[in-house]
């Protein structure tokens, strides 16, 4: 009885002489090797001694030969072929060892070649239709690729290989070819064709690729790719199967038979990871990303395949198979109807993804007048007023848009990131498009919308109200559309959501920061409406979070409604323009009174007060903070509030801000001011400036500013001269023990700031030192 090391032996001996009298012995000896080499844990160990001798070379020589200088082997040499590669298969599985002796006998690089052979008869373009290949090439091609997948399986040195000879995209290529999802329900057999077993190998192709193409993505080092931009119009096909009609029966194959089923299951597992590789390419290459964004407008950019355009047809327009009701049992069903949702929000992802690129804005968005904003910010406008209209209209059905919540997150969320220009912001909020009032829908944001989409709404909202400061066109469609009364009916502050929607929240707080800023109208919505109104809200979270940055910027919508109340109205400003009567004029400052009333409290003094306390790496946030307190101080009642919030002990639950809340802003010494977000930054030094002890309360932060020594940051002088004014308008409202203690521990710090400082250095800062010691002595 021949054992399995003797036909190896005769393997090699075949390998030194190949002829054409002897192929039928290599494919007869290697059929019975390879047969053989199946049984992988009988009694006696095969795999390792064939893989110490000559086999490995003698595979790759017989390939070579094989092929008779062709790219693929003839058709009276394609089961010689087939055999070798299953000797090859059956060799290396599960056995590194011999992984090794293949990849340097060079078999690896030898079967990538074939089937880089195979993947040249692809037409270019690639069109829809499975690439024609009689049953014995697909065995080829199916087992060349379960060559690579056995020999490269967990074993990285062989992985390396084949990612530099970019196998995986040489297999990507074959695999969407020769199994094009949905096509075997409209194939019809030719002549001879045994339809069933050639969509049986295809499908086999596919899966077998697949599982290669996942395994070498699987590497420690995550920033190696296996694909670039190329494999993109290779992936967008799958998901055109699902976007249109999906077949509901097959023109050949019997529904009832298992290998309907299980061409069904073959074309939604080739959508599932096309979903999967096109999000991490999103996700992880920017090229990716780039290269998507140009061929939306120019789908020449993939060789005529329209990526972008595919996947948000796909987004908007896939659809479960009717096939799957009659042929999978409902539990299975609907696991995979809840995976093919999940590949939905993979590609929403994307296209965010895309949309968030910044070199992208200018090829996303077309500033033509026909089109406001460009095809692809048309369509998403579109999506969200389709789903608006719907709901409005009671419309339901299969075509409804009332439930497609998913859409509103893929616009609001893609918008928002193209809307970070003043131009772009304009153009959302005014004909045709006209998305204010869109946006500030109740059924967009009432307290039971998903806090998916309220974040895609509002973040949109936080980036159009950025710019409302400088334009008018932006203030007034988002105030006539109630933005800050819309927001604070939208339950987003209330504490049942905490847990799960503190970015939600922070968004919210920066639409109202910015709609107060400088605004009166806004801030007496703000402050005056129904109860709880929208500052009691944002005062209530700053006081339970634990989130740095809804404290500060919180505290900041405060410091906004403080400035706008204390602000006075040009007279040249249109509500000044319209207060016509004495009775409008007092009714106005009745309002504004009534407003300064609300937040002449404890809590809103103790707030900026923790605000400056907490912020020694911001001198805007410290700035900020002062400016509002001594606004506060203004008031007679106000100064008792301010002098007791800036003793009052700050608690230590929290550690000082560790990221920059926005840029700083440039004050004046008289009169506090603090600008907007957009104006002139404070300087800070380099880190090395030292770790200042964690301030007690917001005195010792104001001697700090003062003394402005081994602080994180260098303090403008513009900070420290407002900290003395500060002090100068506190000491009017205020008296008794508590002053005292203020002056004293200031006063040494003061005189100290003033001995050091130059003869004409810093002249506004040595005036309000002098003023406040004057004012002192």
């Amino acid at each position: 009885m021949t054992s399995l090391t003797d036909f190896g032996y005769r393997l090699c001996d075949l390998s030194n002489s190949p002829s054409s009298s002897n192929w039928h012995d290599v494919e007869t000896t290697a059929q019975a090797l390879a047969n053989g080499l199946r049984v992988r844990d009988g009694p006696i160990d095969n795999h390792t001694p064939l893989g110490k001798t000559a086999l490995p070379q003698a595979l790759t020589s017989l390939l070579s030969s094989a092929l008779q200088g062709s790219p693929t082997p003839a058709s009276t040499h394609v089961p010689v072929v087939f055999e070798l590669l299953r000797v090859s298969a059956n060799l290396c599985i599960d056995h590194d060892e011999n992984r090794g002796h293949l990849l340097e006998s060079g078999l690896p690089q030898a079967v990538v070649s074939l089937l880089e052979g195979y993947a040249e008869s692809i037409p270019n373009p690639p069109t829809s239709s499975p690439l024609p290949l009689t049953i014995p090439h697909l065995k080829v091609v199916r087992t060349a690729i379960g060559v690579l997948l056995n020999v490269s399986l967990n074993y990285d040195p062989v992985k390396s290989r084949l990612r530099s000879l970019d196998a995986a995209l040489t297999i990507m290529r074959l695999s969407t070819a020769i199994y094009p999802p949905a096509a075997w329900l409209s194939a019809v057999p030719t002549e001879g064709e045994d339809l069933e077993e050639s969509w049986a190998l295809r499908s086999g192709v596919s899966s077998w690729a697949w599982k290669t193409i996942v395994d070498l993505k699987e590497v420690k080092d995550e920033s190696l790719q296996i694909f670039n931009q190329d494999v993109l119009p290779l992936l967008t096909p799958a998901l055109e199967a699902f976007s249109s009609p999906y077949p509901i029966k097959s023109a050949t194959f019997e529904a009832d038979t298992e290998l309907f089923e299980d061409l069904l299951v073959t074309d939604f597992e080739v959508l599932e990871q096309s979903c999967t590789f096109l999000e991490s390419l999103s996700l992880d290459i920017e090229d990716v990303r780039l290269s998507l964004a140009r061929g939306f407008n120019f789908p020449a950019e993939h060789g005529g395949t329209p990526c972008l355009s595919t996947i948000l047809d796909f987004i908007e327009k896939g659809d479960y198979p009717v096939l799957w009701q009659t042929v999978f049992l409902e539990a299975d069903r609907r696991r995979r109807e809840k995976v093919f949702d999940n590949c939905k929000a993979a590609l929403i992802k994307s296209v965010v993804e895309v949309a968030g690129e910044e070199r992208n804005e200018d090829v996303l968005w077309d500033d033509s007048e026909s089109r406001p904003g460009g095809d692809f910010v048309c369509r998403m406008v579109d999506l969200i007023k389709k789903y608006l209209a719907d709901v409005e209209s009671g419309a339901s059905g299969k075509d409804s848009f009332a439930q497609r919540d998913d859409l509103v997150i893929c616009a609001t969320l893609s918008l928002g990131n193209l809307a970070r220009r003043e131009k772009n912001s304009s153009v959302l909020l005014s004909p045709p498009h006209s998305l204010a009032p869109c946006l500030t829908s109740p059924h967009l944001l009432a307290p039971l919308t998903d806090i998916k989409m309220k974040h895609g709404v509002i973040g949109l909202l936080k980036h159009l109200a950025q710019s409302s400061a400088h334009s008018t066109v932006i203030h007034d469609a988002l105030s006539e559309a109630q933005v800050v009364q819309r927001m604070t009916k939208s339950g987003v502050w209330d504490e049942k959501v905490d847990e799960m929607a503190d970015i939600v929240q922070l968004s919210a707080i920066g639409v109202v920061k910015h709609m107060c800023n400088a605004n009166v109208e806004n801030t007496f919505t703000l402050i005056l409406g129904d109860e709880p109104t929208g500052l009691s809200l944002i005062m209530a979270l700053v006081k339970r979070t634990r989130s740095t940055a809804i404290r500060s910027e919180g505290t900041r919508v405060l410091v906004n409604a403080i400035k706008s109340l204390w602000s006075t109205e040009p007279a040249t400003s249109p509500v000044a323009q319209g207060l016509n009567t004495a009775e409008a004029v007092t009714e106005r400052q009745e309002k504004r009174n009534a407003a300064m009333q609300k937040v002449l409290t404890h809590d809103c003094a103790f707030a900026l007060a923790s605000l400056v306390g907490r912020s020694a790496k911001y001198p805007l946030l410290v700035n900020e903070g002062v400016v509002a307190l001594s606004l506060m101080s203004t008031i007679k009642s106000g100064g008792p509030l301010a002098l007791t919030a800036i003793l009052t002990p700050i608690p230590s639950d929290a550690p000082p801000p560790s990221e920059p809340i926005s840029t700083p802003a440039s004050a004046s010494s008289e009169q506090p001011t603090s600008g907007s977000d957009l104006s002139s930054p404070v300087v800070t030094t380099p880190s090395t400036r030292g770790r200042p002890t964690i301030p007690r309360n917001a005195l010792d932060m104001l001697i700090a500013v003062l003394r402005n020594v081994d602080n994180p940051v260098n303090f403008q002088m513009e900070v420290r001269v407002n900290v003395c004014s500060f002090f100068v308008q506190l000491t009017r409202h205020t008296s008794g023990p508590e002053l005292g203690r203020i002056k004293d521990a200031v006063r040494p710090v003061v005189e100290g700031v003033a001995e050091g400082l130059q003869t004409g250095e810093a002249d506004l800062l040595s005036k309000a030192t002098q003023k406040l010691l004057d004012l002192w002595a």
